[in-house]
Parts: C-alpha cells; sequence; structure tokens
C-alpha cells in the first residue's frame, strides 16, 4: 500500500514536499516513482529514483526545480517540488516497481491514490 500526503493550495513561487509511504511489503529493493494527472490531460512522469538512489530521472518540465529522495528504513519516498508554477497543478502519484530501475508507468504495479496539488497564480 502507497499513501501520499503533503499536497495542497499554494501561490506560484511557493514550494512543497510531497511524501509516500509504503506498507505491506518492502519497497526498498525496488524503484519509486513520482507521476501526475491534470485535469483533461494523460498521467505523465515526473520523477523516479533507484533503490540505492544512484538512478534518479526528472521530467522536463520539473527538472531543477524537483528532487526526489528516498529513505528506505522508513519505506518512504519524497519529491521536493519547488518554484511551483500553475501548470503544476495536478494529482500527484506515488508508484512502486518491480524493478531496479523504470521511468514508464508500465514499470511500475502499485499506486497510490494520489495527492492533489493545486498552484494558483
Amino acid at each position: 500500500q502507497l499513501v501520499e500526503s503533503g499536497g495542497g493550495l499554494v501561490q506560484a513561487g511557493d514550494s512543497l514536499r510531497l511524501s509516500c509511504a509504503a506498507s505491506g511489503r518492502t519497497f526498498s529493493t525496488y524503484a519509486m516513482g513520482w507521476f501526475r494527472q491534470a485535469p483533461g490531460k494523460e498521467r505523465e512522469f515526473v520523477a523516479a529514483i533507484s533503490w540505492s538512489s544512484g538512478n534518479i530521472a526528472y521530467a522536463d518540465s520539473v527538472k531543477g526545480r524537483a528532487t526526489v529522495s528516498r529513505d528506505n528504513a522508513k519505506n518512504t519516498v519524497y519529491l521536493q517540488m519547488n518554484s511551483l508554477k500553475p501548470e503544476d497543478t495536478a494529482v500527484y502519484y506515488c508508484a512502486a516497481s518491480t524493478l531496479f530501475w523504470g521511468i514508464r508507468q508500465t514499470d511500475f504495479g502499485s499506486w497510490g491514490q494520489g495527492t492533489q496539488v493545486t498552484v494558483s497564480s
């Protein structure tokens, strides 16, 4: 089970840190990812991190503004988003893979319910 938290309503330029707590099995050996879905749009990749944090990837749209990290001891992954823009408004989903590494949605088999992030201009 994956449970996201940390979303909310913020103004453009603000920061947010999203958290994803995993339970039910150990996710420490698998890649974790963040995806988002804006109204009327398809779900898209945001960031991914391998089990060792040695592999990290970001979508071009958030590169330089986002930092993904994980604490395997706490089975938790984080997404720090800075300089938020109205176009970052979306439901953000945490996902767990059964692979060492992946960035495609099909690489991830477990998904959270999502947390809403709304950025006002």
